[in-house]
């Protein structure tokens, strides 16, 4: 087990999170240097099982247009993929968490300017309790997968990650500079991916 620098308990609307640091991984294993992980919540109970929400999840449905943006940072898609094996999308102790993932959808994104990059993913696990684990499960000995085609430049040793567990879903939204150099905020970036998780909301109607 990777030693924790620090742990920050956080509150935010949907119930309690925490902040991690840890070492980022190596070429391989790329993992978000700062990760904050947040379990599902009553808000999600129409949708805490897949029994009461079998229909499956679509790019069109997740990913509807070809750009994200917020607070003035605009980021264009660079792919979607829908994928039927989910552990194909993580590595480590997060393969096993993924047992029962019925799809995976990803997309990946890019600043104008490409010094960000971002990621989304969404996983169809079977339950909420199923979703709480797989995001517990990003916090020791594995992580998400960069998506084919991730600029080579990735900074994994400066990227922050979202993982949040909604119903049966659970979603990674990740950003990340992309080459050495001077210092770019990730703030709207990370907003504008992590957004994206804004779509489920309207299978709890």
């Amino acid at each position: 087990m990777r030693k924790w620098i620090a742990v920050v308990a956080v509150l935010v609307a949907a119930g309690a999170a925490a902040f991690w640091w840890w070492p980022a991984g190596g070429p391989a294993d790329p993992r978000a240097a700062t990760f904050r992980g947040a379990p599902s919540s009553g808000h999600y109970a129409p949708i805490a099982t897949r029994e009461l929400d079998p229909e499956p999840l679509t790019v069109a449905e997740i990913f509807p247009a070809e750009e994200i943006a917020s607070g003035g940072t605009t980021m264009a898609s660079k792919g979607t993929e829908a994928l039927a094996d989910c552990a194909e999308a993580v590595w480590g102790g997060a393969q096993a968490a993924v047992a029962g993932c019925s799809q995976a959808l990803r997309a990946h994104y890019l600043t104008s300017d490409g010094r960000v990059w971002g990621q989304f993913l969404i996983f169809n696990l079977a339950d909420s309790a199923a979703a709480d684990r797989f995001v517990a499960a990003l916090k020791d000995g594995g992580f998400v997968r960069p998506a084919p085609g991730t600029p080579e430049g990735l900074d994994a040793s400066r990227s922050w990650a979202q993982a949040r567990a909604l119903g049966h879903y659970a979603t990674v939204s990740w950003v990340a500079p992309v080459g050495a150099g001077a210092q770019v905020d990730l703030t709207y970036p990370q907003l504008a991916v992590d957004g994206l998780s804004l779509a489920i909301q309207k299978r709890l109607v």
